[in-house]
């Protein structure tokens, strides 16, 4: 599918920052719409292909909607970094939806966008009617964090996008066997902008302040009280098998305490998933067909 598959759609936030996000598709089948959330230093672009499938593809076609949060991909950049938050970023996330006149949804949250799901169940939770929680949950685990913070700290800066693909072979491989030449070149197009042939992290760098001001010594929020918020939603977590961030006893807790929850473990992927990956947008696509059937 080509890029008119997609419409660009800028909004205002209630703090006046011009924010951005795709839209797939209309949802002129009454389907429900979906709602997309990158990770930490992510954009939209990581929805593509799972966007592409849901809009066009899907038996029910939906719209779908992937936000960039404030400071990624064509989102303005704050002058205040401490924005880059994800109680901020989630009054953004509704302050499109109310804008786009989305009044109900299914969510996909990747990474700190299942975060903001977390919180959004907190602010408004008529609005989450199915949750994707990719590789996320109330627990995030230290030295998956760790080993984050450190890879971003010191990236070094790739002098062409083939050398941006063998840096992430390089720094990630090992995690992620599964993934092909194809898969490799997609996860770099969406993490790096093209400035001249040359890439870029498409981000602000002032973001990296908000994790390297953390002190890891210090054992990290745990979120299972707004966890309890999410018990009444039909969920799907997903986990990569060789994930450091969500950890397999955490998913066996959330089993244990949601009583509508299914799971899938992405063998050959760690964090976090590609969900345009092998059979993964079919099984999306028919757990929100499930999540949308009378109880």
């Amino acid at each position: 599918m080509a890029e008119e598959s997609f419409s660009d759609f800028y909004y205002s936030s209630t703090d006046g920052l011009k924010l951005h996000a795709r839209v797939y598709g209309d949802g002129a089948n009454g389907a429900r719409p979906v709602v997309c959330l990158p990770g930490l230093t992510r954009n939209a672009r990581d929805f593509h292909e799972l966007a592409l499938h849901l809009s066009h593809k899907a038996k029910r076609p939906r719209k779908v909607v992937a936000f960039d949060y404030r400071g990624r991909g064509d989102s303005a950049y704050d002058e205040n970094w401490q924005n880059y938050n994800i109680g901020v970023e989630a009054g953004d996330i509704l302050a499109g939806l109310v804008t786009l006149g989305i009044e109900h949804a299914a969510f996909i949250g990747r990474s700190r966008g299942g975060l903001i799901v977390h919180v959004l169940a907190a602010m408004r939770p008529a609005l989450l009617k199915a949750i994707v929680l990719n590789d996320v949950g109330p627990v995030v685990e230290g030295e998956g964090f760790a080993h984050i913070r450190a890879y971003l700290e010191r990236a070094p800066q790739p002098a062409s996008f083939a050398d941006a693909v063998a840096l992430q072979r390089t720094t990630h491989g090992p995690a992620f066997p599964a993934l092909t030449d194809r898969d490799w070149e997609r996860m770099v197009r969406a993490l790096y902008r093209d400035e001249d042939g040359k890439p870029v992290p498409d981000f602000d760098p002032a973001l990296l302040k908000t994790i390297t001001s953390l002190d890891l010594a210090q054992p990290l929020p745990v979120l299972w009280p707004q966890f309890q918020g999410l018990t009444g939603v039909p969920m799907l977590a997903i986990r990569g098998e060789n994930s450091r961030l969500l950890s397999a006893a955490t998913l066996e807790e959330m089993v244990q305490r949601h009583p509508a929850i299914e799971t899938i473990t992405v063998e050959g992927q760690g964090h976090v998933p590609m969900l345009e990956t092998g059979a993964l947008p079919a099984r999306i696509e028919a757990f929100l067909d499930r999540a949308e059937q009378p109880a």
